[in-house]
């Protein structure tokens, strides 16, 4: 009989691109627990799934107790409906905390754009615009202060 494949830390973090650390780390989060020989740690597919779940969550922005909480759920069944239900949960979570970043990102573009634009006219870049960039930008400092 053909024994299960496993994995060695080393092997694990050069796959995944990860130091063996972060490996360590989730393995004190309570995310991984591999088998010992000795002192050596020993990984097993199913090891390897998870330390897989746990990147792709730390990728998405998820934290390491949402992703706990999920693997937790999977529990070795495949798509059962509380675990969909959660996941999609937490996605719409993320995601609306993306696109909020996203608007906020936008409007300070948008003001960095109008700052450079003022500066530059003021430094006589656009000589015909430096007068009505002195007036934008005494109107923004003025709307920023009684703010």
């Amino acid at each position: 009989m053909a024994s299960e494949q496993t994995y060695t830390i080393t092997e694990l973090a050069r796959e995944f691109d990860i130091t063996p650390r972060a490996i360590r780390f989730y393995e004190d989060q309570g995310l991984l627990t591999p088998a010992r020989t000795g002192r050596a740690r020993v990984y097993t597919k199913a090891d390897r799934t998870r330390l897989k779940l746990i990147l792709r969550g730390k990728r998405l922005g998820l934290s390491l107790a949402e992703i706990n909480e999920l693997l937790d759920m999977y529990g070795g069944v495949r798509n059962s409906a509380p675990q969909l239900e959660r996941f999609t949960k937490v996605l719409a979570e993320r995601r609306a905390a993306l696109e909020q970043q996203r608007i906020d990102i936008e409007a300070v573009l948008i003001e960095i754009d109008s700052l450079e634009r003022q500066c530059n006219a003021l430094l006589g870049h656009n000589p015909e615009g430096a007068a009505a960039a002195r007036a934008e930008l005494v109107k923004h400092i003025d709307s920023a202060s009684t703010a």
